[in-house]
């Protein structure tokens, strides 16, 4: 025992006594990271998100990986098809021995699993996908989400038409599914006693071609504001729609769809001038961050390694944040590598600064609180980018 204590005492710690704790995808030298994304079908601008993930951990594992281990992540392609998510993520969990899924993209395809990963108790961690119901530790305690919650975004935007247009006439455009029904409950709930300002909801499946025909609708409607609940593709063929047939309503879009290069460019820059959106994290566009060390750090970073990926894309931006904020969950593990643990440091950040987030948001959590970001800021398109306005916003004053 004696020789222990020496050796222990020898290394400056005490490490040599703590326990090496492993779960199912994690040895000595690697852990498992599952993922799905929509690499193809309607959602496929955000393969973006994953492609960044998949080189940040390809760099960090270069640099050693996470104390000492190196990440396998495992991302499959679903399509942004429910039961296809349902069939992947079961061989991600039962065969490949994942130790979490990390990231799987869209509120249909995490619904469509939320109960199986809560009843096998293996992390759904860091969900991309706003939805309110990833923050609900009591009953599901091995999902938590990232971003901004939907239903906190859209009280926002409601909140800010109440203060600021003059007879609102409301027509309202949503993706139909749970995604697109909790934009639309936080935006009546944030309307209050003025729901009857909302004159027209026409809703779009995300596999139709067009939107063409809910934009006349809405245009019919007598509308003089517009809130877009759309994907990339539909939020692009909106945009552009209202312009063809001279709709010029104040326009509210989602911020899932805030990405210069996957929807203003496609949308044509001038269709697009003085849509409004919340932000969390830095638009790559907006000159405001050029001398932002942060930014500085992001840029060279993706010119080294992945040359040929589009800056404008917002996605890159949120994947490289994310994938950060899993990398710094992972350390926090230490030794005792068990999901028990994973969900535990998850759920223990304080005011934690990610990278690219806007100043004044921060990563905070909590065992009942399973929203990391909580607050965003305005912002209204001009020219070819973004420009922030007003305060940081945070969920817990709106």
């Amino acid at each position: 025992m004696g020789g222990v204590s020496a050796l222990a005492l020898a290394s400056g710690s005490t490490s040599a006594f703590a326990q090496k704790k492993y779960d199912d995808g994690v040895t000595d030298t690697e852990i498992k990271i599952g993922n799905t994304n929509p690499y193809s079908g309607p959602a496929s601008a955000y393969a973006a998100i994953a492609k960044t993930i998949d080189t940040y951990f390809k760099v960090v594992n270069e640099a050693g990986g996470v104390n000492g281990r190196k990440i396998k992540f495992i991302s499959l392609d679903d399509g942004y098809n429910p039961s296809k998510t349902v069939e992947m993520v079961r061989q991600l969990v039962e065969q490949d021995k994942i130790f979490a899924l990390f990231q799987s993209l869209g509120t249909p395809c995490n619904t469509a699993i939320h109960k199986y990963m809560n009843q096998k108790k293996v992390p759904q961690l860091y969900v991309a996908t706003g939805a309110s119901k990833w923050g609900d530790p009591k009953n599901f305690p091995w999902t938590m989400g990232f971003q901004p919650d939907y239903h906190t975004e859209a009280v926002i935007y409601a909140k800010h038409i109440l203060a600021n247009i003059k007879d609102a006439k409301i027509g309202v455009l949503h993706q139909n599914d749970d995604y697109g029904r909790d934009y639309l409950g936080g935006f009546k709930e944030g309307l209050g006693k003025e729901t009857d300002r909302i004159v027209k909801v026409v809703t779009f499946e995300a596999t139709d071609p067009t939107v063409d025909s809910q934009i006349i609708q809405l245009k019919d409607s007598g509308a003089n504001v517009f809130f877009n609940v759309s994907g990339p593709k539909a939020a692009a063929q909106g945009i552009r729609k209202a312009a063809d047939i001279d709709w010029k309503p104040v326009h509210y879009l989602n911020n899932v769809s805030a990405s210069v290069a996957a929807v203003m460019k496609p949308a044509g820059f001038d269709n697009a001038q003085g849509i409004i959106t919340a932000a969390y994290i830095m638009d790559a566009t907006d000159k405001a961050w050029d001398d932002n060390a942060e930014m500085k750090e992001w840029r060279a970073w993706m010119d080294k390694n992945m040359p040929s990926a589009n800056k404008a894309d917002a996605n890159h931006i949120y994947g490289y944040a994310v994938a950060a904020l899993m990398t710094e969950t992972l350390k926090r593990c230490g030794n005792e590598m068990t999901r028990a643990n994973l969900m535990k440091q998850a759920a223990s950040f304080q005011k934690y600064r990610l990278p690219l987030l806007l100043p004044g948001i921060t990563v905070s959590t909590s065992p009942t609180d399973f929203y990391p970001i909580q607050a965003v800021q305005l912002q209204r398109f001009k020219g070819e980018t973004w420009e922030l306005f007003g305060e940081v916003m945070h969920a817990e004053s709106t």
